[in-house]
């Protein structure tokens, strides 16, 4: 689910740390966007690579400026807080879910066995770093800002589940059915991270879920 981010080594300095408040030049609106995509990855991989050692706890925002080669202050307008930043790398990691399944879809034949598919690959890739899938997964829980997370597996599980179903063509039935599911599969991986479950034991939670509450998508 996920590349890794202990190579993640920063650059010297941030010449363009503060490109934000100047004047686009003409034609140079692409460039400047460009830069600040890869500004915002560079810090969101930062924040990964500390989280995956030390948790949460260690993505301290200075530290993380450090790391990402990028003032404290860029780093804020970027994300004015913590939790704002731990929703990014969470972002990213969904982003990495979503690539792995575009390139391979599920190719079981019933809807659960697919959604089990997506679920089991993303417990496996998470599983590979438990330290950041801990951090995310806890701080996801008591979150204060909105997060994409709970809506992103949803849909992913209903467009892999209904035959690219979407979350504006879905009943609402069908949207407590999958929000369900992804509900059901986040705590029991919380309870993985907690030394309660082997993953053969979320594997088999997670088919007797999938097949009670998709049976009908």
């Amino acid at each position: 689910m996920r590349t890794s981010h202990a190579s993640i080594a920063a650059p010297s300095s941030d010449p363009e740390g503060t490109m934000e408040t100047h004047s686009t030049p003409p034609g140079g609106h692409s460039v400047r966007t460009r830069s600040q995509h890869q500004r915002r990855k560079r810090i969101v991989q930062a924040a990964a690579a500390l989280a995956s050692r030390g948790g949460v706890e260690a993505m301290q925002m200075r530290t993380v400026a450090e790391r990402a080669g990028v003032a404290l202050g860029t780093l804020y307008r970027y994300f004015p807080s913590k939790m704002d930043l731990v929703v990014a790398v969470v972002g990213e990691e969904l982003d990495l879910l979503e690539s792995s399944i575009e390139r391979r879809p599920p190719s079981a034949a019933t809807p659960s066995s697919r959604a089990v598919d997506v679920l089991m690959r993303a417990t496996r890739g998470l599983m590979r770093e438990p330290e950041l899938a801990d951090a995310l997964i806890r701080s996801l829980i008591m979150a204060e800002v909105q997060t994409p997370f709970g809506d992103r597996m949803t849909g992913l599980l209903l467009r892999v589940s209904a035959d690219g179903l979407t979350i504006d063509q879905a009943t609402e039935e069908q949207l407590d059915l999958a929000g369900s599911l992804a509900s059901v599969w986040v705590q029991e991986l919380l309870e993985m991270l907690r030394g309660r479950r082997t993953y053969d034991q979320i594997q088999r939670r997670i088919e007797t879920a999938s097949a009670r509450l998709l049976a009908d998508v």
